[in-house]
């Protein structure tokens, strides 16, 4: 009966995107306002449909799906190459299970429905010298009566120049621990003192921006968690990036497979024997990615997961899409340095520079291949940690 029942929502969710799904999107995503015009509209027909957030409790529309409900959902998106959902990540997963967890009854109530209409949320965490080591934030928060008085700079967060919201990471104290001195907070992006500057990316995009905070003003209300709690509420945050993301990735790489055949014949390859061969390998790479991510979703679903498993996902994905997008920069010659527009928020867009460009930032964003390596070592492998320096 279960079978039947997975069966029956493929059936429908294959159907639904066959009638909704935007087919000319990477055609119509070649300028930022297009691109963020497009992902609002395809969000708030997927809403509508109950398929945006299938993680969310029942309560919520298309919400308290099964971990094989998800997978489904979201195998058939990447079947249909619909827009992946960029914009509005941070807000459904990140700002989601922090509130849950973490927010006061009054902030989700706020809050929570207003990202099911499409308010889009940023995360504040990282700065120039704090990317790796979250602790060593400096972005200051003094209290002021009922207010946090807030100094700093954030970098490298996600479409914070169309965000609404921000998840806010600040120190209010620095005694003791560097994690103890933390404190979370909601931060409206409209505020009085926030800057936001698009980062510019060799690629030609700008998925992420440069947040400058000068004596913003946050009410207490807007805290979440008591006062130096936040290092707890972040990681929440970060916890909430689901192994469902990777997967539609891998599968959207296996479609993606086409372009690199599509090049192959225009390019009359056909019969070049090394051209093949390469192409094959890179096939079965694909696979294997597909393989290891769907036997990772199959251990959460089972309660098997073990800490590490994430990162073979993650590495195996990240390590291919290089190779994916330097075969085609190969194939293509000359013209794939040269196409242009590029389709904003996609990784496998055919246009082979950027493609290729974008595949090295892609080993560093979500934690980089050297940190997904030697968390296999240590937490898979039980191999010993990696030396934190040596002395003389």
């Amino acid at each position: 009966m279960a079978e039947d029942k997975l069966r029956a929502l493929r059936d429908e969710v294959r159907a639904w995107l066959a009638a909704n799904a935007p087919k000319d999107w990477r055609t119509a995503s070649n300028t930022h306002d297009k691109f963020v015009a497009g992902q609002r509209d395809w969000f708030g027909k997927l809403a509508a449909a109950g398929y945006a957030v299938p993680h969310w409790p029942a309560a919520w529309p298309g919400g308290g799906r099964s971990l094989a409900e998800q997978k489904i959902i979201y195998e058939e998106l990447a079947r249909a190459d619909a827009p992946r959902l960029l914009l509005s990540f941070v807000s459904t997963y990140h700002a989601y299970a922090t509130l849950s967890e973490w927010g006061s009854e009054a902030q989700q109530a706020r809050y929570l429905p207003a990202i099911l209409q499409g308010e889009t949320w940023c995360q504040g965490f990282s700065e120039p010298n704090a990317g790796s080591d979250l602790a060593a934030v400096r972005t200051r928060a003094e209290l002021h009566g009922d207010h946090y008085i807030v100094n700093g700079q954030k970098v490298w967060s996600t479409m914070a120049q169309h965000a609404d919201r921000c998840l806010l990471l600040v120190r209010t104290s620095s005694e003791g621990a560097k994690q103890a001195g933390l404190t979370y907070l909601l931060m409206d992006m409209k505020a009085a003192g926030v800057t936001v500057r698009p980062i510019h990316q060799i690629q030609g995009d700008e998925e992420f921006a440069e947040i400058f905070l000068d004596n913003v003003a946050i009410p207490v209300s807007e805290r979440v968690g008591e006062e130096g709690q936040g290092w707890a509420v972040a990681q929440a945050t970060l916890a909430s990036e689901r192994g469902l993301t990777l997967m539609e990735l891998s599968y959207r790489m296996r479609g993606a497979l086409a372009r690199l055949a599509t090049l192959i014949r225009e390019t009359g390859r056909e019969d070049d024997a090394g051209v093949l061969r390469d192409f094959g390998r890179l096939g079965a790479q694909v696979d294997a990615v597909c393989a290891i991510a769907d036997q990772f979703l199959a251990n959460r679903i089972a309660g098997e997961e073990r800490v590490g498993d994430a990162s073979l996902v993650k590495l195996a994905y990240s390590r291919t899409l290089r190779e994916y997008a330097r075969l085609g920069v190969r194939l293509g010659g000359l013209d794939a340095q040269l196409r242009e527009p590029i389709t904003f928020g996609d990784l496998t867009t055919g246009n082979w520079m950027a493609d290729f460009m974008n595949s090295y930032a892609w080993t560093i964003a979500g934690g980089s291949d050297e940190v997904q390596r030697n968390i296999i070592a240590e937490r898979l492998l039980e191999m010993p940690r990696e030396p934190k320096g040596w002395t003389a």
